[in-house]
């Protein structure tokens, strides 16, 4: 079995900074890629952040210049560093990775639970 367990959402005041975590546990062999996606009320689930296992990255244009994705290989974890929120960031932000598990040669994709970021005007 793998999970992915995130911390680190709460509610911040527009300007402020935080910081997501997820890691990843279990079986794991190889993880070929981890992303932040998030989802506010009434809007489809968005990507925001992706990093791969060479470390190449990819943002949303609006999250650009403000977010940085980064992750610790050795911890199977990613992070995601939020400078300078703005209320329409309030959203569910999600984990994700695209993985393979010990002995099993497909890569499949697995989800955190979720953590609410709220941003506060």
């Amino acid at each position: 079995q793998v999970q992915l367990v995130e911390s680190g959402g709460g509610l911040v005041q527009a300007g402020g900074p935080l910081r997501l975590s997820c890691a990843a546990s279990g079986s794991i062999a190889e993880i070929r890629s981890m992303a932040w996606y998030r989802q506010a009320p009434g809007k489809q689930r968005e990507l925001v952040a992706a990093v791969t296992n060479v470390g190449l990255t990819n943002y949303v244009e609006s999250v650009k210049g403000r977010f940085t994705i980064s992750r610790d290989k050795a911890r199977n974890t990613v992070y995601l560093q939020m400078n300078s929120l703005k209320p329409e960031d309030t959203a569910v932000y999600y984990c994700n990775a695209n993985l393979r598990r010990r002995g099993i040669t497909l890569y499949q994709t697995y989800w955190g639970q979720g953590t609410q970021v709220t941003v506060s005007s």
